[in-house]
């Protein structure tokens, strides 16, 4: 795909050359290559430690994620795999086997995250907080609200919340359950808006502490300077990249 950056890894590589499309799911390949990439970077900037994805479905973007992780490193998949129906848990587990995921690289969780305390959660990690959790549960403000306290709770120094579906048409409400988290979390900021692929691969958001903004702007700049829209995203005041398959501007002359 045409201004797909690498992912960083060449087992991503190849999941997205080849098994992701075979996995159902609605997340973009585009965002899974900058996801993967911000665990790359994390590495390479010391971090290390388990990530989380709330509503992994049958494994697409969970998959891309669990291949960028260092050796020992765990991904933790919640879902309450109902939807559409009770099988998909053994399709999720299907699809990570499948694709190169063992099972001692992964935990597969079922239950809902909004009934979840951070110690509910830590306990499946040995008590470390995770570098990164991407949230794609269920499209309400209030299961979002929830989602976004557990996963702060459980947030590691330097980790990313990484927002699925934000500014979908179909979900207009969820980015005021957003503005409402920024306002009463001003130690958490934008880091980037990963561009929508297409109406189902949606526009991601990603979040992280402010006293990381800056370390993390610096590296993606560089990293990224392929697919960074020019005008950036104003989140009054704060500004931060826009990440695209996509970066003209307008012909306005």
């Amino acid at each position: 795909m045409a201004n797909l950056p690498s992912p960083g890894h060449p087992a991503v590589s190849a999941y997205l050359a080849n098994g992701y499309d075979s996995v159902v799911g609605m997340s973009s390949r585009f965002a899974a290559a900058i996801c993967a990439r911000l665990l790359r970077l994390q590495t390479e900037e010391g971090l290390r430690g388990p990530i989380a994805e709330i509503g992994a479905f049958e494994g697409r973007f969970f998959i891309a994620l669990a291949h960028a992780l260092e050796p020992g490193e765990i991904a933790l998949g919640i879902d309450i795999f109902e939807w559409p129906n009770p099988e998909v848990e053994q399709r999720f587990e299907a699809n990570c086997l499948r694709h190169g995921i063992a099972p001692e690289q992964r935990v597969t969780i079922k239950g809902d995250a909004g009934a979840m305390t951070p110690a509910d959660l830590l306990k499946q990690t040995g008590g470390a907080k995770l570098r990164l959790i991407h949230i794609d549960g269920e499209h309400s403000r209030a299961a979002l609200t929830k989602d976004l306290a557990l996963a702060t709770a459980c947030l590691a120094d330097g980790g990313l919340i990484v927002l699925d579906d934000m500014l979908h048409p179909g979900y207009p409400t969820l980015m005021v359950a957003v503005q409402a988290y920024l306002d009463a979390h001003p130690q958490i900021v934008p880091l980037c808006i990963i561009d929508r692929e297409t109406i189902v691969g949606a526009t991601k958001f990603v979040l992280c502490e402010q006293h990381w903004f800056e370390r993390y702007q610096a590296r993606m700049l560089d990293i990224f300077k392929e697919q960074i829209w020019p005008l950036g995203a104003d989140f009054e005041p704060h500004w931060c990249l826009v990440l695209s398959l996509d970066t003209r501007l307008a012909d306005i002359t």
